[in-house]
């Protein structure tokens, strides 16, 4: 439930029409619903969220949103990621003061973990920008270079973050490091402060962005903390045509 003094928050979607993998994507149908119908439900049961918006380049995903009475904003479709895509709507919501990137490919979030990353934002003025991590239990996941690892400072702010396993076990070995060592994969959930991301989007790329083709290590290198909330929650990305009969499988939906 959203108290008294709660800061305004819209969550906005990106979604996408043209994906390499996966054309169509947020359109393709789970247990008789669009993929981005399931993530704009989930999203609006989180509980400190206020909004929720579609932010998209194509008129197909408009029409499919405003088919179960959601809202979609048309962005710019040279938008060069999604985190540009969010920007320029957020730059048209002049009440709202906190900004959720939740990704339009992840039907099964849920609403708690959503809530999980905004509350350190919403508790601490002086944090700009929040994002989440799983603590990592498989050797496969540390090795991988598709699951993005981050190292979290005593302060719960990120050090780093890198395709590469981080940290590395010196003397011991990768099992003896899952064992004793917080090792955390990041979920790709942003909060921001609004005026924040507006000025994020601005900087420039950075060396560090361009080599791990992380987006996040830009506010790094410019010198800007970013808070992350351990979670115990898990939520599923649908990359390929695998994974998508994967989530209608876990949906009930017949193959």
């Amino acid at each position: 439930m959203i108290t008294p003094g709660t800061p305004r928050t819209v969550v906005i979607i990106p979604a996408r029409f043209g994906s390499t993998r996966l054309p169509g994507k947020p359109l393709a149908e789970i247990a008789g619903k669009p993929m981005i119908q399931h993530v704009y439900e989930r999203a609006s049961r989180a509980e400190l969220v206020h909004d929720v918006i579609v932010a998209t380049d194509d008129m197909r995903i408009v029409a499919a949103v405003e088919k179960f009475g959601g809202h979609a904003v048309i962005t710019p479709a040279d938008a060069p990621s999604g985190s540009d895509r969010i920007a320029y709507v957020a730059s048209r919501l002049r009440d709202a003061e906190i900004v959720v990137n939740v990704q339009g490919d992840e039907p099964f979030i849920p609403p708690a973990m959503i809530d999980e990353a905004i509350r350190p934002v919403c508790a601490d003025p002086h944090v700009q920008v929040g994002t989440l991590a799983r603590r990592i239990e498989h050797i496969e996941d540390l090795q991988d270079p598709a699951v993005v690892k981050v190292v979290l400072g005593r302060n719960g702010n990120a050090l780093y973050f890198s395709r590469s396993s981080i940290p590395y076990g010196r003397d011991i070995t990768a099992t003896e490091l899952l064992a004793h060592v917080p090792v955390y994969r990041h979920i790709g959930l942003y909060v921001y402060r609004r005026e924040f991301l507006l000025h994020y989007t601005t900087l420039p790329q950075t060396p560090l962005e361009q080599a791990e083709k992380l987006e996040q290590l830009r506010i790094l290198e410019h010198g800007y903390p970013i808070r992350v909330a351990v979670t115990t929650h898990h939520s599923i990305a649908v990359d390929t045509p695998a994974d998508l009969e994967r989530a209608r499988a876990m949906a009930g939906t017949p193959l």
